[in-house]
């Protein structure tokens, strides 16, 4: 996307405050993190985790305005609104704003994906910076102003990212690939934004965008830190309270229709030396009954780096790229499967030959025992890492609530990677990745 994330941090005056705020330490994470949840009355649903190992509060809330929202004729719309809401409130100017969590040794950042858009702030638990840090959060989420000023200077910074990004071979084949996967779906909203789609958007889009998508019956508020569950509900409570309450309801998100069989491939003309391949369909969702066998299964294919059958097959056998990868990315309906690569233009007929025969093989006949271990191990291994801070819990906890996973999802995880099996792979895998349904784009390299 062209907007990037535009992010608040600044440091307090007092010494002592910056120095325990930048020295959050990662926090070990027991086997069972207890989960706490919520539904507040005016619809919003909170999760918390209460951890007093450090002074400090995580605090993420999301709602359903990202790109899947976007009007099929203002693609954009959705990331520009959330790039904005910290742009200035009805009492606090931009410049203000930022003093104000300057103050309270506070960090605040706006973010924008495809199912969602959100806001996240870091504070210190002590009462007087807490509740000086909760007051510009709250102003930020119900009161913002998007001053016209910084409107079009958002604006005039996103169409020159936009076209920055538009001469990178990888990024064309990235769009090209999502508008090939995904068509007219809202999941395609973002492959459509280009400058002139930006140019288009006003003020007023975003203005009727916030007051329509920012409801507090959308909203997922994820809370980490040192704070007790009492505390927690009262925060949460406030929170949301100058939004517009009601509304008509948002329609639900269609499903992904299945991808034609044998679809052409899409040649893009480049003038790097490098052309680029990447190749899909639409196949994986947050709660997909299959979703273990189809992870690990690609972790082993192409998502396990230097292990991963795609980097050997390419790269170490043949040296045809410096890096092959195959990514899952789950949505609420079907998240793309995905596989990316480099190579010189005069090797990517061969090379996308060898990626095309990996995976064939691959689903044929599943990966070997020795694959698996390996994969499990890691997996299991290095899962811990993942929320071993208040921070990467907070990310985890707003995934589990957004999705509405299982409280237990991250005791749940490693237990299922290890009853994967080789047959298990090899069967989700036979049922559900049909190479003949897979889109291909190849930037700056001729049929």
């Amino acid at each position: 996307m062209a907007f990037a994330k535009r992010t608040t941090a600044q440091v307090g005056r007092s010494g002592w405050l910056v120095a325990l705020f930048l020295a959050v330490m990662a926090v070990p994470v027991a086997s069972a993190v207890e989960i706490r949840h919520w539904q507040q009355p005016d619809g919003a649903q909170v999760y918390f985790v209460e951890s007093h190992a450090n002074p400090i509060l995580d605090i993420h809330v999301a709602f359903d305005a990202g790109s899947r929202r976007d009007p099929a004729d203002k693609p954009g719309l959705a990331s520009m609104t959330a790039a904005l809401l910290d742009a200035g409130t009805r009492s606090l100017s931009e410049e203000r704003l930022r003093e104000r969590l300057a103050d309270a040794a506070a960090s605040l950042s706006t973010d924008a994906g495809l199912e969602s858009a959100g806001i996240r702030l870091r504070t210190l638990s002590r009462a007087p910076e807490r509740n000086a840090a909760l007051d510009v959060l709250r102003a930020v989420i119900s009161q913002p102003v998007f001053p016209p000023a910084v409107f079009e200077r958002e604006k005039r910074r996103a169409i020159e990212g936009q076209r920055q990004q538009e001469t990178d071979a990888s990024y064309l084949a990235d769009r090209a690939l999502e508008r090939q996967i995904y068509g007219q779906h809202p999941y395609g909203r973002e492959a459509a934004v280009d400058v002139t789609t930006l140019t288009r958007l006003q003020r007023a889009d975003v203005l009727a965008f916030w007051r329509s998508h920012y409801r507090p019956q959308s909203a997922v508020i994820s809370i980490v830190g040192d704070l007790n569950e009492g505390e927690a509900r009262q925060l949460a409570a406030t929170l949301l309270t100058g939004l517009p309450k009601g509304g008509a309801p948002l329609s639900p998100v269609p499903a992904v229709p299945l991808s034609s069989a044998n679809p052409a491939p899409v040649y893009l003309p480049h003038p790097g030396s490098q052309a680029h391949v990447a190749a899909g369909l639409p196949l994986f969702t947050r709660n997909d009954p299959d979703y273990f066998p189809l992870m690990v299964g690609n972790y082993i294919l192409g998502g396990g780096g230097f292990d991963a059958r795609l980097m050997k097959e390419l790269r170490d056998k043949r040296g045809l790229t410096y890096g092959a990868s195959s990514e899952l990315v789950p949505y609420q309906e079907a998240g793309p499967f995905s596989i990316g690569f480099s190579t010189r233009k005069d090797q990517a007929r061969s090379a996308l030959g060898v990626m095309q025969e990996t995976l064939r093989t691959f689903i044929e006949q599943g990966p070997t025992q020795a694959e698996l271990d390996q994969a499990r191990a890691n997996i299991v291994g290095g899962f811990p890492l993942r929320f071993d801070s208040n921070a990467k819990l907070l990310g985890y906890l707003a995934v589990i609530g957004w999705y509405r996973l299982p409280l237990d999802f991250l005791d749940r995880y490693p237990r299922e990677v290890e009853k994967v099996t080789v047959e298990s792979v090899r069967e989700a895998w036979r049922r559900r990745v049909d190479p003949s349904r897979m889109a291909t784009v190849v930037v700056g390299a001729t049929p």
